[in-house]
């Protein structure tokens, strides 16, 4: 297939990875908003699932698996990054040393939580969604978007927290954490599905593609 030069796909991409390193930071900070009790990357976690879901519609699962990749290898370095600056000496006169530890010191194991849950299962749903696409010859975007989001994001929310909390917060916490994540995050991928409707039509007219992966290899380790 002919490679095309798209005019949206590094814009998706840098967004896409961006929210999800900056996701990996916040996460350190529990918060309330209510009647939700969560870590605070679920309020930009979300956005990543409909970036995904924009990239598997549009465009097509080889170029979602790059993506996914650049993602893999940018968290990497973000958390070699800080754990190489944790072991710095500090200089003793200066302030926020402390900080630094209190703020970062839970980055490196939500790091390792994040690409054991992210990395399967943001394969997995690429794959689904790719698939579905195929069998429902483009139509009812929704329930592929939804249904998806509905089986996804209860495993891949519950190996994440209990990865990156367990033996940190008490188990009531822990559950609180877990369905609050999962119920927010689905609300959020229902409401914004009009939104990610719209996205997807402009950029299908504006790229002028539409792939069905048909014939696709979706082995996730090729590139």
């Amino acid at each position: 297939m002919t490679k095309k030069n798209y005019k949206f796909l590094t814009l998706i991409t840098v967004f896409f990875v961006t929210v999800l390193l900056i996701s990996n930071i916040v996460s350190t900070k529990i918060t309330i908003i209510w009647p939700f009790e969560f870590d605070a990357w679920t309020l930009l976690f979300p956005l990543s699932y409909i970036f995904a879901d924009i990239l598997t519609e549009v465009y097509w699962y080889k170029e979602t698996r790059k993506v996914i990749w650049m993602w893999f290898w940018s968290i990497i370095l973000l958390s070699s990054i800080i754990i190489l600056v944790w072991y710095l000496p500090p200089a003793s006169d200066r302030p926020f040393q402390a900080d630094y530890q209190n703020v970062l010191g839970l980055t490196s194991r939500i790091v390792f939580a994040s690409l054991v849950a992210y990395f399967f299962w943001e394969f997995t749903n690429s794959y689904i969604l790719a698939k579905i696409k195929v069998k429902m010859k483009w139509k009812y975007l929704w329930v592929r978007t939804i249904s998806s989001t509905l089986v996804w994001e209860l495993f891949d929310t519950m190996i994440f927290v209990l990865i990156a909390f367990y033996w940190v917060f008490d188990n009531e916490l822990l559950k609180t954490i877990i369905i609050s994540n999962y119920v927010f995050k689905v609300w959020v991928e229902v409401l914004f599905t009009p939104l990610t409707y719209l996205i997807v039509n402009k950029l299908k007219k504006a790229e002028k593609e539409d792939y069905y992966d048909t014939k696709t290899d979706f082995n996730p380790l090729k590139i």
